[in-house]
């Protein structure tokens, strides 16, 4: 643990982290919008389609959160809790209030969210470092 972070703010940011963990959870058993729903109406289909796309993504961005909850609940375990881990620096206090799962503190979240963007639109990230 660092000396900068005291164990009440450790404690209220595992508390954050489980309240986090028990919504995701009791949100992911909400599997109904999945179902296959069939309809003689094409514009049924379509809608019924694109509503199970939408419950799709939102369950895939619920596990990603849970995934990185349940990381976060770890590096509290094992004293490494606000440390970003892609530069090992401290993460911001600010940040972690704001979203106490982050794995990354601001700096390193900017340049992978300008790498992701830059590799999406179809640009080679490589490229775009050497330059």
């Amino acid at each position: 643990m660092r000396e900068t972070m005291t164990k009440s703010a450790l404690n209220s940011f595992r508390k954050a982290l489980e309240k986090k963990q028990a919504e995701l959870v009791n949100g992911n058993r909400n599997r109904e919008s999945l179902a296959i729903a069939t309809s003689p109406e094409e514009l049924d289909r379509i809608q019924h389609a694109t509503e199970r796309e939408i419950a799709i993504g939102n369950l895939e961005r619920g596990y990603n959160v849970l995934r990185d909850v349940n990381a976060a609940l770890r590096r509290i375990d094992t004293h490494t809790f606000g440390i970003c881990l892609d530069c090992e620096e401290e993460i911001s206090p600010k940040r972690l209030t704001a979203v106490p799962w982050t794995r990354s503190c601001i700096a390193c979240q900017e340049a992978a969210d300008r790498s992701h963007k830059t590799t999406r639109s179809g640009i080679d990230a490589s490229l775009v470092v050497a330059a």
